[in-house]
């Protein structure tokens, strides 16, 4: 029973932080929300992010340990430096609330092909090194919070991002309406700004174990 409970436990944690961490509208978010919007090859866009961050939160909770285990280093290098890009993170995006005049143009471009759109999710996705630091590092670095439990929080923050990707890519055109105000994105930002510190937080509060 209590090895059931540390794993749901960890599943959850898992859940939340990856949750509060993909929350962040960045390149590959964005352009899931347009492809939504557009009604343009929306499945397979949200599958190839679904299978990506699988495969990216996978490396992260199984072969952190082993690196760090290695270079013991490692560890306090990538918690102070995953801390310091997030507190960054939200300083940029603090900045963008307080400047405003962003709003989401979907239409601009057109949908284009699905071979086209498949392969910049994948360029967006894989080239982008804020999505190591956010599923390889950080999310590897808390799973060292659950032992013997880090696949079943890499499970839940797999599953945060799945129903994230779905509910972002599906539901696009019940944001339009919202987005294409400047105004919802300096909110938004705002909110991402004060999830951001508030990882950071957390993260130079419980360290890496």
């Amino acid at each position: 029973m209590d090895s059931m409970t540390g794993l749901w436990t960890a599943a959850i944690a898992g859940f939340a932080v990856s949750l509060q961490l993909i929350l962040a509208i960045g390149a590959q978010n964005a352009f899931v929300l347009r492809q939504g919007l557009r009604r343009a090859h929306v499945g397979a866009v949200v599958a190839t992010c679904i299978v990506s961050e699988i495969l990216l939160i996978g490396i992260g909770v199984t072969s952190f340990a082993t690196v760090e285990a290695r270079f013991p280093a490692v560890g306090p290098i990538l918690l102070y430096g995953g801390a310091a890009v997030l507190i960054w993170y939200g300083i940029s995006h603090a900045r963008a609330a307080w400047r405003g005049g962003d709003a989401l143009t979907p239409e601009a471009g057109g949908p284009g092909s699905l071979r086209a759109a498949v392969l910049t999710c994948l360029a967006i996705t894989w080239a982008n090194p804020h999505v190591y630091l956010d599923t390889v590092i950080l999310l590897g670095a808390l799973s060292r919070g659950f032992p013997g439990a880090e696949v079943a929080f890499g499970m839940g923050a797999a599953t945060a991002s799945a129903l994230f990707f779905v509910l972002l890519g599906y539901g696009a055109r019940l944001l339009a309406p919202i987005f294409a105000r400047p105004a919802a994105w300096r909110v938004l930002d705002a909110v991402i700004a004060v999830t951001m510190w508030a990882i950071a937080a957390k993260l130079l509060y419980f360290g890496v174990p």
